[in-house]
């Protein structure tokens, strides 16, 4: 007898799930403990597995598309039974009539769209928990190109970073919605996959919006039910020819490590010709580029003082930090504590400690260590502000805020009161490392109760910081300088550093923020106690 599995809640806050992936499909054997698909909820996506045995005979909720917890997600039984009653008699909102139906109706904004067999509309994927757009920043494959399970497809930049987005289907790339540095909506007409040869401009043309994204009968096709459509309008147009110039429009098409390259090597992209194919150019163009390939110009009179300027448009993770910063500083009242540490006992303990084979610790690991068993004993400073209630933390999980060529990023470490100073150490430069080749994972920058800013390595003295919420507080490392202090009435020659604590007057009072630097200025400038 056939078995409704619904949508299940995999965590204790999920509320709706998103199918990230089918492992299964239609017409599939299922045995007890296989994984059926991947959901991604609000904390992380997560392997489904089935507790039924049998046939695979129905899919409720396509890849990409977001559904409450008891939506109807599959329906598993023996091959061949009819199925009719249970999906007549569901409750959920998956639209069943469009499922069972064998009529083809004119595509129009609320019918069904006919997909040939076999083809696949790839939409503008979710990447990230915040994510609203996407920006492509490179294809990896041009129209024509086959394309493997696997395959990255493009490269495409979201509000926190630049990821490799995989092909999770076989076929020709018929169809892309996007050029390079466009920007659409999540589930907006992004490629279309399918046999070699097959016209798609009809699927192109009429990709249409809906919260009515239609479904085929599941026995007859292997298509991927479309989704909203993006509101700009040449989402929908036919792809635009790639001519055999890297130059479209003002744009020059080149790899994203070309760029990089060229960049590195002050080479003007417009000056090169491309080797690769349309004419993209790629690392050996930049590699075997010379010089005096743009001399043509010398000797032309340049007027001097001409106004000239720039225009970079701004990336997705750029327009996330504006939105999130201004947001913190306009809606938590900041208030700044401003304190200068002795550092004579700190060099002196990074130093033994280090003499130790195979071990290095940074101060700003030493810090990371002194804040995490400060914030154990200043529950407050270590919270969150609700409109209702405080949350005090029992937990410590420090936010290290990281520069990328992009913007910035906080990788977070996990219960840092609880890990050894080697423990910190290699957990910062992994996820520093990380951070800067674009590979974090959500549940790594997710979770912070405190934030570290340190800019002392770049030879700043002090600054201030944006508190980066939900913390009440966040602490700015400025850099050891050697000056005359004095000590038991005589100037001598000592090192100091100075620090600034960004506070959220809503949740942390001054008194209580100077107490947690008391208690921090304990740890830094006898560091051997962080040791007991």
């Amino acid at each position: 007898m056939a078995e409704i599995i619904n949508m299940p809640r995999l965590s204790d806050t999920m509320e709706e799930g998103t199918v990230a992936a089918w492992l299964k499909k239609v017409g599939d054997k299922i045995e007890e403990g296989d994984i059926l698909a991947e959901i991604e909820t609000d904390k992380a996506t997560m392997e489904f597995e089935s507790f039924n045995e049998g046939t695979l005979l129905h899919i409720g909720i396509h890849e990409g598309e977001t559904a409450k917890v008891d939506t109807l997600l599959a329906i598993i039984g023996e091959a061949d039974e009819d199925i009719s009653g249970l999906l007549n008699g569901a409750t959920t909102e998956e639209k069943t009539e469009e499922v069972l139906s064998e009529s083809k109706t004119e595509t129009t904004s609320n019918e069904v769209q006919d997909i040939p067999e076999g083809v696949i509309v790839v939409t503008m994927p979710r990447l990230s928990d915040t994510m609203e757009e996407g920006t492509v920043a490179s294809w990896l494959k041009n129209v024509g190109d086959t394309v493997e399970e696997g395959d990255i497809l493009a490269e495409i930049e979201t509000d926190k970073a630049t990821m490799e987005f995989e092909s999770f289907q076989s076929g020709t790339l018929l169809f892309v919605g996007l050029n390079e540095g466009e920007t659409a909506k999540v589930d907006s007409l992004l490629a279309i996959i399918g046999p070699a040869g097959t016209d798609v401009s009809g699927i192109a043309k009429n990709f249409s919006p809906a919260g009515d994204a239609p479904s085929k009968k599941e026995e007859a096709t292997k298509t991927v039910a479309k989704v909203e459509a993006p509101k700009q309008e040449k989402a929908a147009s036919p792809v635009k020819e790639v001519k055999a110039s890297n130059t479209a429009n003002g744009r020059i098409f080149a790899s994203p490590l070309a760029k990089k390259m060229a960049e590195e090597k002050g080479v003007n992209l417009s000056q090169v010709k491309g080797s690769g194919e349309n004419g993209r150019i790629v690392k050996r163009d930049i590699e075997n580029f010379t010089p005096s390939a743009q001399s043509a110009s010398v000797g032309k009179f340049v007027p001097t003082g001409q106004e000239d300027f720039d225009e970079v448009p701004n990336s997705n993770m750029r327009k996330a930090i504006a939105k999130n910063l201004a947001k913190s500083k306009f809606s938590a009242p900041h208030y700044y504590l401003n304190v200068e540490f002795d550092m004579e006992n700190a060099i002196a303990f990074r130093k033994q400690y280090n003499s130790v084979p195979d071990t290095k610790i940074s101060y700003n690991d030493m810090i990371v260590k002194a804040c995490a068993l400060a914030l154990k004993q200043h529950p407050q400073v270590n919270s969150q502000w609700f409109d209702d209630r405080m949350q005090l933390n029992n937990h410590v999980h420090i936010g290290v805020a990281v520069a990328v060529p992009d913007g910035l990023l906080v990788p977070v470490v996990k219960f840092a009161n609880e890990q050894s100073l080697t423990q910190i150490g290699g957990a910062v430069k992994e996820l520093a490392g990380k951070a800067r080749n674009k590979k974090l994972g959500l549940d790594e920058m997710e979770g912070s109760t405190f934030t570290i800013s340190n800019l002392g390595m770049f030879g700043i003295d002090s600054f201030t910081s944006i508190i980066n919420q939900p913390n009440s507080a966040i602490l700015s490392v400025g850099n050891i300088v050697e000056k005359p202090v004095v000590k038991e009435g005589q100037i001598v020659v000592g090192n100091t550093m100075k620090l600034c604590l960004a506070c959220d007057h809503r949740t942390v009072d001054g008194a209580t923020g100077a107490q947690f630097l008391q208690t921090l200025k304990g740890y830094i400038e006898n560091p051997v106690t962080m040791l007991v």
